[in-house]
């Protein structure tokens, strides 16, 4: 009986063992190979400022989902090819909307959306103001 117990044990631990070493495998590293140390510093920048569309609050350099590695092989190929920084977010944007972007462009609709909160505050200062003055003139008039 004793040894049917060890042996239950032991056969465990190796099936734990083995599957854990089994999960390790699936946690591959990507590497990618430059020519120069700028294309490196260029693909680490934009990874970097690109975001998940998975995961949202992740760029995709950070990002373990599929999408982001499909992005990152896509900013690889177009750095090899030559391709401008403008470009390559360029073609993201195109693909996948403005929301990969962590700092979308300051244009049409996004400049209200920049600049809107600091205009209603602003109004709503001057709103007071006149606000202000208005109850102190009616109450100097009804002394």
């Amino acid at each position: 009986m004793n040894f049917t117990v060890v042996g239950m044990r032991f056969s465990s631990l190796f099936a734990i063992v083995l599957f854990l070493l089994s999960v390790s495998s699936f946690a591959a590293i990507d590497v990618y190979q430059f020519s120069t140390d700028l294309e490196r510093v260029r693909f680490e920048s934009l990874t970097s400022e690109l975001r998940c569309p998975k995961c949202q609050n992740q760029s995709i350099a950070d990002s373990d989902a599929p999408i982001a590695k499909d992005m990152k092989d896509v900013v690889y190929a177009m750095i090899i090819e030559g391709r401008s920084d403008y470009e390559i977010k360029d073609y993201l944007v195109a693909r996948y909307g403005e929301f990969v972007l962590y700092r979308p462009e300051q244009t049409g609709v996004n400049l209200l959306l920049w600049y809107g909160p600091v205009g209603l505050l602003i109004l709503a200062i001057l709103g007071a103001i006149v606000v202000v003055r208005r109850r102190s003139l009616l109450s100097e008039e009804a002394h």
